[in-house]
């Protein structure tokens, strides 16, 4: 049978495929979910049970990222793999919501099946001794995913220590990538072992924050829609879509292009995916879900006392993902960036005000300081300037 795997050429770009974009269609639904849920349990514990939930979905979707970097999407076999994976998606996506009750089997069913199933696919795939380096990291990888399905099923079997299983089990997989998957008997992976397409991983992180920021544009026309014309709907709406124009234009303006010709130029690829892609993303992808539930609740009730739990959405979001950001740029440049830092601080001073202010004008606020880092960012990068470390923004 001939090679699953893409084909590499010198100085090209592999290109994400329809399949793929395809693919992606289920992480919309979910993101949709877990922002509905953030909403729908506004409490320390709905925040944390959406939070593990989130965990989740982003490593199954990151992995599935990671195999298609690998393997040709136009084959057949592999465009019938990602069918597989999205149906089992659709079952996990449903399931989200009431993941910690009655839907928990299923939920830790399809997440398992996603994870391992994924795996022995690539297993099969690469039986032909094309990559024995890959062959060695992926029966590791099968190892470390099959014993954190045991974990998920425990949880999903066991109500009152669901939330131990699963937190132990998202330990098991999340401390993989930073051991090397070590295992007993075949040693650990190495970043050489990842022969990452760089700029491919990139353009497909990148699209997952436009399915994120997706969410977030959904919310705003829907809730405003559903809201009289007055100017206090209209200043709401206003406020929501443009602190979702900074969110893009924060990371899309230079961050993401830096981050694609940094990686498509590493001799180790392996190691800047593993880092920037894999792990940084996530803040950004949970401030955009955060950001999403705010926008709702800005446009709902944009007037009178913000209670601490609309406070916490309105400041949190955009904290989320100033850091995720910060940690992003930080490992594809080497430096943080000063612009983001003061983002940072602004928004810890505006929740010390938070108590005497508005949702509308809080969320108005925050995205100033996000409007801030964005041209701040924007004008020292084209006037080349060196304000920070010999070169930071």
């Amino acid at each position: 049978m001939a090679s699953l795997l893409r084909p590499r050429h010198a100085h090209e770009h592999g290109k994400v495929t329809f399949v793929e974009l395809f693919f992606d269609l289920v992480f919309v639904f979910a993101v949709t979910q877990l922002s509905h849920r953030l909403l729908q349990h506004l409490d320390v514990k709905g925040a944390l049970e959406t939070g593990l939930l989130l965990l989740a979905t982003w490593w199954v979707w990151v992995f599935t990222a990671w195999v298609t970097n690998w393997l040709d999407p136009e084959r057949t076999p592999v465009r019938l793999l990602l069918f597989v994976l999205m149906l089992a998606g659709l079952v996990y996506s449903t399931a989200l919501p009431e993941a910690f009750g009655a839907a928990a089997p299923a939920f830790a069913l399809a997440y398992v099946a996603m994870q391992v199933g994924r795996s022995l696919f690539m297993l099969w795939a690469l039986r032909g001794g094309a990559s024995p380096g890959n062959l060695r990291n992926f029966q590791r990888i099968t190892l470390w995913l099959a014993s954190a399905g045991l974990l998920w099923i425990a949880g999903a079997l066991v109500e009152a220590a669901r939330p131990w299983f699963w937190l132990a089990a998202l330990a098991v997989e999340y401390a993989g990538p930073a051991t090397g998957f070590r295992t007993p008997g075949l040693g650990r992976s190495t970043v050489e072992d990842w022969t990452v397409e760089g700029a491919h991983l990139a353009e497909r992180c990148g699209l997952f924050v436009i399915i994120a920021l997706g969410e977030s544009i959904l919310v705003t026309g829907a809730t405003f829609g559903a809201q009289g014309w007055s100017g206090t709907a209209i200043g709401a709406f206003l406020v929501a879509f443009v602190g979702s124009v900074a969110l893009w234009w924060i990371y899309f303006d230079t961050g993401a292009e830096r981050g694609s010709r940094r990686i498509a130029a590493d001799a180790t690829p392996g190691r800047l995916a593993r880092v920037a892609y894999t792990y940084c993303h996530l803040p950004i992808i949970a401030g955009i879900i955060v950001g999403a539930a705010a926008d709702e609740l800005l446009q709902a009730h944009p007037l009178g006392h913000a209670e601490p739990a609309v406070t916490a959405c309105l400041l949190g979001g955009p904290a989320l993902f100033l850091v995720g950001n910060i940690l992003f740029k930080g490992a594809v440049a080497g430096r943080l960036p000063l612009s983001h830092l003061v983002g940072l601080a602004l928004l810890a001073i505006l929740a010390f005000l938070a108590g005497d202010l508005a949702p509308l004008w809080l969320g108005g606020a925050a995205t100033a300081v996000l409007l801030l880092v964005a041209g701040w960012e924007t004008c020292s990068l084209r006037r080349g300037a060196t304000v920070e470390g010999g070169g930071g923004v």
